[in-house]
């Protein structure tokens, strides 16, 4: 527990057997559960993470697809299972260990506090971030976070891409998670329904980590086209439940 709120980690992994070991040890004590979600892996990931789950049974939970749903699949089936279990506080942690656990805390506290509903990390806030970060994923970050900007009308949220986040109880109830985008999308996509539902989202300035032996799945110049035709849609999406819907305004 962290300020008296019982915490859990949802780890989404695809072929992650070479870092996802990191994850589980470098896990900071105050998480009560790990719920880490094989997204059919095609290595020998879950029998990495089922070697931990044995060793602490009662902490660590394996949770595996037998359909590859994509990494906004192995969120929302980590959200249902931190759902189930009545947790106040549920962190999102990736199983390539480019997610500091020292900065955990720092994405807990908001929500904890009851400063948020949502905190993110944002990666952009670090002046070394440039340098840090491979220019190409930098810059379509930048566009994508712009576009994100727009289309879930929060101003003051940037790197719509990170996915070191943490929500509340309240709203881990009130997201459809079967309606959840799947893929790459994910994070964009909460952020509306976020909005729409008048939830309160913070910014948490955290450290990029890459060179660490990662394997990125993302392409990010096959992928901005296809996620900006998906921001328009749901900017398009919360000006109809928003404002005709829940209260028509001009």
């Amino acid at each position: 527990m962290l300020f008296e709120k019982s915490i859990a980690v949802v780890v989404p992994c695809f072929n992650e057997e070479l870092l996802v070991g990191r994850v589980m040890e470098t896990m900071p004590g105050f998480v009560d559960i790990i719920f880490v979600v094989d997204d059919k892996s095609t290595d020998r990931t879950a029998s990495v993470v089922a070697a931990y789950s044995q060793a602490q049974p009662n902490r660590i939970q394996l949770l595996c697809h037998e359909i590859n749903q994509g990494v906004g699949g192995a969120i929302s089936s980590g959200y249902r299972a931190a759902l189930a279990a009545r947790m106040d506080v549920t962190v999102v942690m990736a199983g390539d260990a480019q997610m500091d656990p020292d900065e955990l805390a720092s994405i807990v506290a908001p929500v904890a506090e009851d400063r948020c509903d949502y905190a993110k990390g944002n990666r952009l806030f670090s002046g070394q971030a440039w340098d840090m970060i491979p220019h190409v994923r930098y810059l379509g970050n930048a566009m994508l976070s712009l576009l994100t900007k727009v289309a879930s009308g929060y101003w003051h949220v940037a790197d719509s891409q990170s996915g070191y986040t943490a929500i509340n109880l309240k709203a881990l109830e009130t997201i459809d998670w079967d309606k959840m985008y799947k893929n790459y999308g994910q994070p964009n996509d909460l952020l509306v329904k976020l909005n729409i539902s008048d939830f309160r989202v913070l910014d948490v300035p955290i450290q990029p980590i890459y060179g660490i032996g990662e394997k990125s799945g993302i392409k990010p110049l096959r992928m901005i086209p296809k996620l900006s035709w998906l921001i328009f849609r749901l900017f398009l999406h919360r000006m109809v439940q928003k404002y005709i819907i829940k209260d028509f305004h001009p």
